[in-house]
């Protein structure tokens, strides 16, 4: 595979309708927003749900959420000594070796990158192997203030006992954005693809992803058909450099958004003379 030679910068624009994108669990699991209502989905939930569709696709991840696991393993420290090998994480073992063996083994280091910070356990020594990857995702953001509904509900069934007596009700919250687009900006950086070995390949994977995101994420909070990726925009630079900033190329699309996620997609190719512009619908 050939490592990836030219800059790449992304966006995202997905629609919510009737659903918790990402709740908060410092707000009673409210979607998350700012004190002007500005809707957000936390650039790790988004980054969990590409390595669960990159999973789904029979890619090796070793972040695996636990109702997802494959392997069976306990922990992330099981995962990465079973997987590698415990000699690769004892006192003196090459850091630059293990970080190299874990980016070869699994998509999720190669791209997003990790921390295998495992502290002293028998006759493993505490270490800490960073690994800084290319692909890197900003938080979403509505493009307008979002109207968030809370529902009281209510569980009126005995978990416990012979069932003689019945339990009292169980009252709880369950909130949801009515309505709101939102957009977010991610880059592929080719100077730590060097590093990790994420390759041309690689990055056509990630763009195969994108716009199937939503795919297979259902929960209470996010019933089917409740998120949907509308575009994705995928630039790619002729240089390693880059021929504009990540800000100025993702203002471009940023200027052309309107409020209902669509944008003039000739006047966006125009934006930036001389760069691939690539738009792909959502799934």
């Amino acid at each position: 595979m050939t490592i990836l030679q030219s800059k790449i910068d992304f966006a995202l624009v997905f629609s919510v309708r009737n659903a918790n994108p990402n709740g908060d669990p410092l707000n009673g699991n409210r979607p998350r927003a700012d004190y002007a209502n500005i809707g957000e989905v936390s650039d790790v939930a988004l980054k969990r749900k590409i390595r669960d569709r990159l999973q789904e696709a029979g890619q090796p991840i070793f972040v695996q959420s636990d109702d997802r696991k494959v392997d069976g393993e306990a922990s992330l420290r099981s995962r990465a000594e079973n997987g590698l090998g415990k000699e690769h994480f004892k006192k003196g073992a090459d850091k630059d070796k293990t970080a190299r063996a874990a980016c070869q083994k699994w998509f999720d280091v190669r791209a997003f990158g990790q921390v295998f910070a495992f502290g002293k356990d028998g006759d493993a020594s505490g270490v800490s192997i960073p690994i800084r990857g290319p692909v890197s995702i900003h938080a979403a953001f509505s493009l307008d203030p979002v109207s968030i509904a809370s529902t009281q509900i209510t569980k009126s069934v005995n978990s416990e006992g012979d069932g003689s007596k019945r339990g009292s009700d169980t009252m709880g919250m369950k909130h949801r954005v009515e309505r709101g687009i939102y957009a977010t900006y991610g880059s592929i950086n080719p100077q730590l693809a060097e590093r990790t070995g994420f390759s041309d390949e690689d990055a056509e994977v990630i763009k195969g992803t994108l716009p199937k995101l939503f795919e297979n994420d259902t929960s209470s909070a996010r019933p089917d058909g409740s998120m949907r990726v509308l575009k994705v925009v995928w630039w790619r630079h002729n240089s390693k450099a880059g021929q504009q900033s990540s800000a100025k190329v993702h203002d471009s699309l940023r200027a052309l958004l309107q409020a209902d996620g669509s944008f003039d997609e000739a006047a966006l190719k125009a934006s930036l003379p001389g760069m691939s512009v690539e738009i792909v619908d959502g799934f």
